[in-house]
């Protein structure tokens, strides 16, 4: 196998364990066998460790010595960090892309705003506001910082499935709204600010 064709089953690995994970459909604590997961996808062991250690750089799963890898857990300080990191790295990314963002970007954004009020379940609500952040973020220009940023809405995401239950009800997100309003009207500084408050709220309900 050469190294390219590891690296992108390596990649369809991650992306397909992540989402298990995050959804819940393999629980914190679980283990991930590699001989299983290989047979399970018909591949070698290469691409699956791989995938591993690209799983634990988000924070999704922990390598134990002679115990193999594990998914890992969270606590309510891990939530807050999250948010307090999230709050910390958007606003830089918001203030350097608000100069670039279109009218067609924001016709977009607005579009997302809508998709999560209408989102039936949370996984729709969840991708159509990972959507919104990622749309007003993109034209930034700084793509180290968009991994970090993306990484982190990864483990946002498994915090808002750990902690959904059956009855669904999609809210209403004023504080998208308001960005969205800042930015159309050319107040970079208010969008900001308001981006910054409404991520650590996030991360205060967790209280």
């Amino acid at each position: 196998m050469t190294t390219a064709k590891a690296d992108t089953i390596a990649a369809q690995l991650s992306k397909t364990l992540a989402e298990r994970i995050i959804s819940g459909a393999i629980e914190a604590g679980a283990r991930l066998r590699q001989d299983h997961i290989a047979d399970e996808f018909g591949t070698s062991h290469v691409p699956v460790r791989e995938a591993f250690r690209r799983l634990e750089a988000q924070g999704l799963v922990v390598s134990e010595p002679r115990r193999g890898v594990r998914v890992a857990g969270f606590t309510v300080e891990e939530v807050r960090e999250v948010a307090q990191m999230r709050a910390a790295l958007e606003t830089l990314a918001l203030q350097n892309a608000a100069p670039h963002l279109t009218a067609a970007i924001l016709d977009e954004a607005e579009a997302a705003i809508r998709a999560g009020d209408r989102a039936a379940d949370v996984a729709s609500w969840e991708a159509a506001n990972r959507h919104f952040h990622r749309l007003v973020l993109s034209p930034c220009g700084l793509p180290r910082l968009l991994k970090a940023i993306d990484d982190l809405h990864t483990a946002s995401a498994r915090f808002l499935f750990a902690g959904w239950r059956a009855e669904w009800e999609a809210p209403t997100d004023r504080d998208h709204r308001a960005i969205l309003v800042a930015l159309r009207a050319g107040r970079i500084d208010e969008a900001v600010a308001i981006l910054g408050r409404h991520i650590r709220t996030v991360g205060r309900k967790s209280d």
